[in-house]
């Protein structure tokens, strides 16, 4: 199973779809499409996601964001917690997309970043 967490407005996030269609993906695995704008993530999940990502978690925000300035997310001291309840409040802090696979996880921006998954 693939997983996607997905902004249907965001080229990258489209460009992944499209990527996995075509190259990635064989007809037996599925995917499923989160779109978390909709349907938003749990502290619980995020802390999940982190996990997969094996990075820092600054890595899962969008920096560009207003919401980032305005909740002060690269003052020293916010922790993880603060970080995965403020992507609950405000899900566009999410970077996108995010893929999952057999318990892995990549930022595909660049969407070629999705090849990780299948070596």
């Amino acid at each position: 199973m693939i997983t996607i967490y997905h902004n249907s407005r965001c080229s990258k996030s489209r460009a992944v779809i499209d990527l996995l269609d075509t190259v990635h993906r064989s007809d037996a695995e599925a995917v499923e499409v989160i779109e978390y704008l909709k349907q938003s993530l749990s502290v619980d999940q995020l802390a999940e996601l982190h996990r997969m990502l094996g990075g820092p978690v600054q890595d899962m925000i969008r920096v560009d964001e207003p919401e980032y300035r305005e909740l002060d997310l690269g003052r020293a001291g916010v922790s993880n917690k603060n970080v995965y309840e403020a992507i609950v409040k405000h899900p566009i802090l999410l970077q996108r997309p995010i893929v999952v696979r057999n318990g892995r996880a990549v930022i595909g921006r660049p969407p070629e970043n999705v090849a990780a998954l299948f070596e």
